[in-house]
């Protein structure tokens, strides 16, 4: 089977997107598929990857962000999906990306990948403290009508977690299909706890090694509220003084970051960090996973918290909530800094609420689903040729 995937976000410079694509070609190549991406580039041109390809098309930049460029002309990609005949395409977002596989006039089967839910990423972010969430919704009623008129030209609206499936259905996508994402499994363990990596940490923060470590994974963007974690950190030492907060990720709100671990005091910011084995040994160093993103798809970072054996304490919505019951875990209301910082003293005292259903899934699982809903709708759709 060959799947072309029309990938607006991809850049070899990006983050979450960028390391799934690469997953998903090694995925494919273990499953004896072909994956093309179709990815906005400064010039066009093809480079081999292992499991395929990736072709990128001359496109301007994105505005506001270096590390992207955007899809503009169709013509260009079109081209690309008409040499490529594939089996399926996927149009990767709701956005340019998106409109130009579900617009392009060949014969596949095709599928709409829901990565993030744009309203609930930063409309909430921006807007859920002064109106219920129901009204912002409201407000992005036009959004959500013209995610309707995309979908409809798909076969199917695969989402990447639980909860997002069945936001869709509530807006009436078409053919929503949660497909969850999953994580790397073997690379985290927490027999990679590293006391020397810990010490270090906690110094780094102004701690002996008696100190409590606190651990937060993902990229400096509104729609993370970091501001959550740092003050909810400053609330919670005042009842437990020994009390570090480490910081791993980069990108736009960093000086806002910055300024507000600074006025906390206690705080490192180690950047992003690209060797995924020294991130699985932060992780399995530390002593609680805090999140406050109420947006995630999936919650990549947090599976990967449950998995090297950390409890974790995430806000009431988006993926991080649906991962909650698979590990150790508190749940506080969003955007709640009071609220969390409760959490975190309560998961200090007692180690989190017990996991009620399996822990996290597999990559491999995801991408397997995922293959196998692909050559259901291939072959439907050569049926339908064939009868036709």
């Amino acid at each position: 089977m060959k799947i072309v995937d029309v990938c607006g976000f991809y850049s070899d410079t990006g983050g979450g997107v960028k390391r799934y694509v690469l997953q998903k070609l090694a995925a494919a190549r273990a499953h004896g598929h072909e994956l093309v991406v179709i990815a906005p580039g400064a010039t066009s041109h093809t480079e081999q990857r292992s499991g395929g390809r990736i072709v990128w098309v001359r496109s301007p930049p994105m505005p506001g962000d270096a590390n992207y460029r955007m899809f503009w002309s169709a013509r260009e990609a079109w081209a690309v999906l008409d040499a490529e005949a594939p089996d399926v395409v996927e149009g990767s977002s709701p956005w340019r990306g998106g409109w130009i596989a579900g617009a392009w006039p060949g014969n596949a089967a095709r599928s709409l990948v829901f990565h993030q839910d744009f309203v609930a990423g930063y409309p909430y972010t921006a807007l859920d403290r002064l109106l219920p969430r129901r009204a912002i919704d409201g407000l992005f009623a036009p959004y959500w009508r013209g995610v309707r008129r995309l979908s409809a030209r798909f076969d199917v609206t695969v989402a990447g977690g639980e909860w997002l499936a069945r936001r869709l259905a509530d807006f009436g996508l078409n053919h929503p299909v949660a497909v969850p994402f999953g994580i790397e499994t073997q690379r985290f363990s927490p027999a990679l706890r590293d006391e020397a990596l810990r010490r270090d940490l906690l110094a780094q923060c102004g701690f002996g090694p008696e100190g409590r470590l606190l651990l937060s994974v993902g990229r400096f963007h509104p729609e993370k509220r970091h501001h959550v974690i740092i003050e909810a950190v400053g609330t919670a030492r005042a009842r437990r003084p020994d009390l570090a907060l480490a910081m791993i990720g980069d990108g736009l709100s960093r000086r806002s970051v910055e300024r507000a671990a600074a006025r906390v005091g206690g705080v490192t910011l180690l950047g992003a960090i690209a060797d995924h084995a020294l991130l699985a040994r932060y992780y399995a160093s530390a002593d609680v996973l805090v999140h406050a993103s109420a947006a995630e798809t999936y919650g990549l970072a947090v599976a990967e918290a449950m998995a090297s054996g950390l409890p974790v304490v995430v806000p009431d919505c988006g993926g991080a909530a649906d991962l909650a019951p698979r590990g150790r875990s508190k749940v506080y209301p969003t955007g709640d800094a009071a609220a969390c910082a409760e959490a975190i003293l309560a998961i200090l005292d007692d180690g989190g609420d017990a996991p009620t259903v399996p822990p996290p899934s597999s990559a491999e699982a995801h991408f397997s689903a995922l293959f196998e809903l692909y050559e259901t709708l291939a072959a439907r759709r050569r049926d339908g040729a064939a009868a036709s």
